[in-house]
């Protein structure tokens, strides 16, 4: 693929919004759910993008950060969508996550 470096960065940025488009709107599937298949999770994506906000000098805060994932603040997404993890969903995250 041959494209400039301003045009891949605003692919880039598009694919991002629709993934956090896709994640706002699949409510259902719980961030432990996202840990135990792909290893990251809503809140993974949130320290991503702090994380890379601060290395470029530019202020957010955890919270600010997480309300661009969720799409609003994270307390108010958990008390709406978020489900005790089960007993299953637990022991397949002490699994995968072994070092």
């Amino acid at each position: 693929m041959t494209i400039d470096e301003q045009t891949r960065t605003e692919l880039e940025a598009a694919a991002f919004r629709r993934l956090l488009e896709h994640l706002r709107a699949r409510t259902d599937v719980q961030n432990i759910d996202l840990m135990n298949l792909a290893g990251f999770c809503r809140n993974c994506l949130s320290n991503w993008f702090e994380d890379a906000a601060k290395a470029r000098g530019v202020p957010v805060t955890r919270d600010e950060a997480r309300s661009m994932v969720y799409g609003m603040p994270y307390e108010e997404w958990k008390a709406r969508h978020q489900a005790p993890a089960t007993d299953a969903q637990k022991t397949n995250f002490a699994q995968s996550h072994k070092h």
